[in-house]
């Protein structure tokens, strides 16, 4: 099985955010860009699932 394709993306974010995620990562043993990733798809499953 095949990974999901990964596309590299540019955001900006608070200096704050990037230490807590940087902590919250290190700490997760993933990298920050890993940890992200799954922050955003437990945030969206969690969005969907308000809306049904």
């Amino acid at each position: 099985m095949n990974k999901p394709y990964k596309q590299k993306v540019s955001v900006s974010l608070d200096e704050d955010v990037i230490a807590e995620i940087k902590e919250l990562a290190e700490n997760d043993d993933r990298s920050f860009s890993q940890y992200i990733n799954l922050v955003l798809k437990e945030h969206i499953a969690k969005i969907k699932g308000m809306e049904e």
